[in-house]
């Protein structure tokens, strides 16, 4: 599957940002530091095999990157994306101001 990052679709990033577990992974991962699975999932209360299936929803959303370390995946945060869903925000929220603006010059008229 293509990651929103190379198609440019925010849907995905939405997408996977809609889940409380994924945020959580991804708040964890922003410091910088790569962790393995098993780092992730120590002290909570989610399987390796759910936050595995978590991280896929937020690789393939170009959220995250897995990097091969010896025997193990670490994963690592990409904030691109997340610069991307902002700037996808802001256009919004300037097409919205844009309307409410008209609107506002209508209703005064």
């Amino acid at each position: 599957m293509a990651d929103a990052a190379r198609t440019g679709d925010p849907a995905p990033i939405f997408a996977a940002l809609g889940d409380r577990t994924r945020l959580s992974l991804l708040m964890t991962l922003s410091d910088g530091a790569t962790r393995s699975i098993t780092m992730l999932s120590a002290d909570t209360s989610l399987t390796r095999q759910a936050v595995t299936k978590h991280l896929r929803v937020l690789q393939e959303a170009g959220l995250v990157e897995s990097i091969r370390q010896g025997r193990e995946s670490r994963f690592a945060c990409r904030p691109v994306p997340l610069d991307e869903a902002r700037a996808y925000l802001d256009r919004v929220a300037r097409q919205w101001d844009d309307a409410l603006g008209r609107l506002k010059d209508f209703v005064e008229d």
